[in-house]
């Protein structure tokens, strides 16, 4: 099919009729809260480890490093604490652990089995962080999340793009990050609150707190109807189509119905989705489905996520004004959210993802000259000027909005919608494996690097940055609009990924002629 031919795909809306329904929406929105229990945990931890009476009770050391009791010779050192770090990344591996088994739990059991699994796992360990008495206590805690977060950040996705209309997919399934957003700035407001009282173990509040949302998501999840596409895998048609005529608002279903079954059919015949997942026709969607959450960690946002407080305390800020600063920051992650929901079918994917890129990269630039002017190679353990504080601050709060609009939301939506039936699952499993292994190594080095790299750290990332926004200039095809069922064609019109699958498909023509 050459690009200028008409087809079925350029009109999608005379194949798939339908509008969004108030059960679409409300069943996307209670999915899409898993994010929170994602967020709230990226927004606690980095606040909760700048609480001076968290660090005496866990981590004196590194206490008295950051109370000047045992002074080190660069300012941007003070939190250097493998030991510290790894109770923030501990939660990544095992989320990495089981988001490779979910791939099978989601095939086999369900999209809404496995959010249910993950949202339990989540409660236990926000609940055994609120109790900890000790390293050990914690630690296994973070493994119960990390299992929690695999497996909601495996199914919500796959779940939201199965249930949304073609037309809607992309704003309804940036609920996810939407609410990974929300649960941020919730972390960030409550260890704000929560450092004030209890005499000092506010921190207790701050993790145990993240029980709430979990809770939330696990009652949502037993009240939510399975996709069609999954009950269809399942063989319960009957059902599929009934709830295929409910979330569309009409009788008229018979050819998305039929496309699902076609491709649950062609999905029973790979025995193994993971070994076909690498086989070479499906090479253009799995090499983004391992970039696009690489490059979302690399992109330096998830330092600020983490360790906004300590990054603001290492340049200056005090401890109340570090978690107010955090909390300022946060709150312009959901708006920045709810325009790319409002913008994303409208103008689609590849123009968020440079946009974004190139704010971030200028944020980043100008961040980078602001701290290397003030504090230099060895820093500076006096306060900032208030208006300068208030500069970085403000510059932070751009770069966050220009992530907040493109690669966080994007990150989770297109890879969640490129792939076929047979093989979304275990793809899905590779993304959350990517970003997981990523997550993990910038929430564990971070403090390594920024007394290594020092105000170059952002340099770091800019690189990063100026590789990935041209990576999806001219690589990925814009999948606005495309019903999941016919986005293989996508692939087939781009002008380098449609050379390599023609080449393909005619190797593969020869290799059954030979063989006939």
């Amino acid at each position: 099919m050459t690009v200028g031919s008409p087809s079925k795909m350029d009109h999608p809306e005379e194949k798939y009729p339908g509008k969004l329904t108030f059960r679409v929406i409300i069943t996307c929105v209670m999915a899409a809260s898993g994010g929170l229990i994602f967020g709230y945990d990226h927004g606690v931890s980095g606040g909760v480890t700048s609480m001076d009476s968290f660090l005496k009770r866990f981590f004196p050391s590194v206490y008295e490093q950051e109370a000047n009791l045992k002074p080190t010779s660069n300012q941007y050192c003070k939190f250097n604490s493998q030991i510290l770090t790894l109770f923030t990344s501990s939660l990544y591996i095992s989320a990495l652990i089981s988001g490779l088994g979910a791939s099978t739990l989601t095939r086999v059991l369900g999209r809404r089995a496995t959010m249910i699994l993950g949202g339990m796992f989540f409660v236990s360990g926000a609940l055994l962080n609120g109790l900890a008495m000790n390293m050990s206590m914690l630690i296994i805690g973070r493994l119960l999340l990390g299992f929690g977060i695999g497996c909601a950040n495996q199914s919500v996705p796959i779940y939201v793009s199965e249930m949304a209309p073609y037309k809607y997919r992309g704003g309804l399934n940036m609920c996810f990050q939407l609410s990974i957003t929300i649960g941020i700035f919730s972390a960030n407001l409550c260890n704000y609150y929560f450092s004030k009282v209890l005499n000092g173990e506010g921190w207790r509040l701050s993790l145990g707190l993240g029980a709430v949302p979990a809770v939330i998501f696990v009652v949502g999840s037993f009240c939510l109807p399975d996709s069609p596409n999954s009950l269809v895998a399942r063989g319960r048609h009957e059902a599929a189509r009934k709830e295929l005529v409910k979330i569309r608002g009409t009788n008229d279903v018979d050819a998305e119905f039929k496309e699902i079954i076609t491709a649950s059919e062609a999905s029973d015949k790979v025995k193994h989705p993971w070994r076909s997942l690498f086989e070479r026709k499906y090479r253009p969607q799995l090499v983004f489905a391992i970039l696009i959450p690489f490059f979302q960690q690399f992109t330096g946002l998830n330092v600020i996520s983490f360790y906004a407080p300590i990054l603001f305390r290492t340049i200056g800020f005090g401890s109340q004004a570090s978690l107010m600063s955090a909390a300022i920051i946060g709150s312009f992650k959901p708006v920045s959210t709810l325009v790319s929901m409002y913008v994303v079918d409208k103008f689609g994917r590849r123009a968020l993802f440079i946009e974004g890129g190139i704010q971030m990269l200028i944020c980043q630039i100008l961040m980078t000259i602001a701290i290397a002017m003030t504090f230099g190679t060895s820093g500076n353990p006096g306060q900032l000027p208030k208006w300068y504080a208030i500069t970085i601050v403000g510059i932070i709060c751009v770069y966050v909005s220009g992530y907040a609009w493109s690669w966080g939301p994007l990150g989770w939506l297109v890879p969640s919608e490129i792939f076929p039936l047979e093989i979304r699952s275990a793809a899905q499993s590779v993304t959350v494996c990517v970003n997981m292994t990523s997550t993990f190594f910038i929430a564990q080095f971070f403090t390594s690097m920024l007394c290594h790299f020092k105000f170059g750290l952002f340099i770091f990332f800019g690189c990063f940055v100026i590789l990935m926004t041209f990576v999806i200039y001219k690589f990925l095809p814009e999948t606005k609009g495309i019903p999941l069922e016919e986005m293989n064609k996508v692939w087939k019109k781009h002008p380098y990924w449609g050379k390599f699958l023609e080449a393909e498909d005619k190797k593969q023509v020869s290799m059954t002629e030979t063989k006939g």
